[in-house]
């Protein structure tokens, strides 16, 4: 359709087709009761009437507990908050001692490396001066000394006596830190809603924090936590954990609803362990780090290592708010209204299958399809006298019509043109008596021809016969003779048509009567035909017709299409 400045000011919309049906109309609505009742489930369920915005917090702890170990060459040691909890070693995270390995009195000096850190040698020339890697414990002085009663290693500069012990003691030194409790504060914000709030919540009093201990059960919005009680959220066992450490995560959750009296926004606390904790699965298990303790003695500068094993814990806030928005509503409502298509889609397919009959479900899809065939194919209609349907053919150049398979199948459909013709005929007092069968002599019978009328043709659409089968020609019909050479029923259906039509003779009125007897033929044996296909006669019927009212002028055999669109068009 060409584009016109007028096209913008039309309006389109769909053709609906009703089927009056009391079973169809009833699954109709419950089909789409059950997806209202599913979109209002989901509505309510996931809140898509709100509008969301997403946390932004802090975090900050403090530890509390007091420890005392025993040990060996050290003695008695009282481990307060300030020995065991390390600064933060990220964000949003704390740390706490757990087990410790202790090297008393190191002092800056020349002592042998600790295998197998250090290099086995038997002589000096086996060590390099300056020398060190990632993993020496000092720089080599280039002397092989002796470092146990078998072997020998190159001397370093270093702290000594150096370290030598490798695994962490069991149990764990501070086993008792599981006791130790630590306070969480978060404060959270929601910028689009510019809502604050903290897990510290109003109705919380000084005297109820003094003594609250958080407990799933019975306490669960406590700000304050016992180790022991995390690690077993979490579900691992502390005293073994605090032999060789681990990563353990608090997790604070925020689902606020901020609408009205329905407003509740309350932290809740979920715990995981994070590292791998299996020591045969992994090469570097737990968690650690080494610090140490300086002092002098004799004016000699001294320290006591430490290599600390301890849990470190990560708090993760993850938080999401939500406030009524008319505009969500909308788009939301909108978004679900394409669920209603489920249901026309199922009715289409349960008519499509064989929950109805064939004529039932033909009958729907023609009423509800419309069918557009494309200009560059020609698509036609044929009726054979011992069948009592019309065929849907495409033209082919190559194959006969008679042999082409049909595309479709449709029900004949009467003209009313034609039945009224018919009564006319009735009324008048013509008897209709069948004559026994009259076949035309043809020079040459084509192989596609079953009734022994047709005349050979070199155009595949026009090699067409009146039956499928072998038998007697429809030509020989008295209806034949009645319905379609029949002059008087012409004469009278020509001034129905026109009534001030001239009915003197001559090759205008041939022509007339002949055209008039092409449109009977196939009001008789087509009817109303499918829509966007041309109706095609047989050729012993053509030739029949032309035989009773000829065309002197044309010499030539006339397309069976042609003459059928000639007859459509007038």
């Amino acid at each position: 359709m060409p584009c016109k400045l007028l096209n913008l000011c039309e309006y389109e919309t769909h053709k609906l087709v009703r089927i009056q049906s009391v079973r169809l109309g009833s699954l109709k609505w419950t089909f789409n009761g059950v997806i209202l009742m599913f979109i209002c489930i989901m509505m309510l369920w996931n809140k898509e009437y709100q509008e969301h915005d997403y946390v932004v917090s802090s975090v900050t702890a403090k530890v509390k507990g007091v420890a005392l170990t025993s040990l060996p060459d050290v003695g008695d040691i009282v481990w307060d908050v300030v020995d065991y909890s390390e600064p933060s070693q990220g964000k949003n995270s704390f740390f706490v001692v757990t087990n410790v390995i202790v090297t008393k009195k190191q002092r800056q000096g020349k002592c042998p490396e600790v295998p197998p850190y250090g290099k086995v040698c038997r002589t000096d020339e086996d060590c390099v001066k300056g020398f060190w890697d990632q993993h020496s414990h000092g720089v080599q002085t280039g002397a092989c000394v002796k470092f146990d009663v078998t072997r020998k290693t190159c001397e370093v500069s270093a702290w000594c006596p150096i370290e030598t012990k490798k695994k962490p003691p069991k149990p764990a030194l501070l086993a008792s830190a599981e006791n130790f409790t630590v306070l969480i504060k978060n404060n959270i914000r929601f910028p689009n809603f510019n809502f604050m709030r903290r897990n510290i919540l109003p109705e919380m009093t000084e005297s109820y924090l003094k003594r609250c201990q958080f407990n799933r059960h019975t306490d669960p919005s406590c700000p304050i936590f016992r180790l022991g009680d995390i690690v077993k959220e979490a579900k691992e066992n502390f005293s073994e954990m605090a032999v060789e450490g681990g990563v353990i995560g608090i997790q604070i959750k925020w689902d606020c609803n901020l609408d009205g009296f329905l407003r509740n926004c309350q932290p809740k606390y979920s715990f995981r362990r994070l590292d791998e904790k299996e020591s045969n699965r992994t090469l570097y298990p737990g968690l650690n780090f080494r610090f140490a303790r300086y002092q002098t003695e004799k004016g000699v500068e001294e320290r006591t290592l430490f290599k600390a094993f301890g849990i470190r814990f990560d708090v993760m806030v993850f938080g999401k708010a939500g406030k009524f928005s008319i505009i969500q509503l909308i788009i939301f409502i909108g978004s679900t209204l394409s669920y209603y298509a489920l249901t026309t889609v199922f009715i289409d397919w349960l008519i499509g299958t064989s929950c109805y009959s064939k004529e039932a479900r033909q009958n729907y899809s023609e009423k509800k399809v419309e069918s557009v065939q494309d200009r560059q194919q020609c698509i036609l209609c044929v009726s054979f006298v011992d069948e009592n349907h019309i065929r849907v053919v495409k033209r082919s150049h190559k194959k006969s019509l008679q042999q082409v398979k049909p595309i479709s199948v449709h029900p004949c459909k009467d003209d009313t043109g034609h039945l009224s013709a018919m009564v006319g005929v009735l009324q008048k007092g013509n008897n209709i008596v069948d004559k026994p069968p009259q076949v035309l002599p043809r020079p040459s019978l084509p192989a596609w021809c079953l009734c022994g009328c047709c005349l050979p043709s070199t155009h595949p659409q026009e090699q067409l016969c009146c039956r499928q089968s072998i038998g007697r020609c429809i030509t020989t019909s008295s209806l034949f003779e009645q319905l379609v050479l029949s002059r008087p029923l012409l004469d009278a259906v020509l001034l129905y048509r026109e009534p001030l039509s001239d009915l003197t003779e001559g090759e205008q009125r041939i022509a007339a009567l002949r055209n008039c007897s092409y449109r009977q033929y196939i009001s008789w044996r087509i009817g109303a035909p499918p829509r966007e296909s041309i109706p095609v006669m047989p050729s012993c019927s053509v030739w029949r017709i032309r035989e009773e009212y000829p065309n002197w002028n044309m010499c030539f055999l006339p397309c069976a299409i042609n003459v059928t669109l000639k007859i459509l068009l007038t």
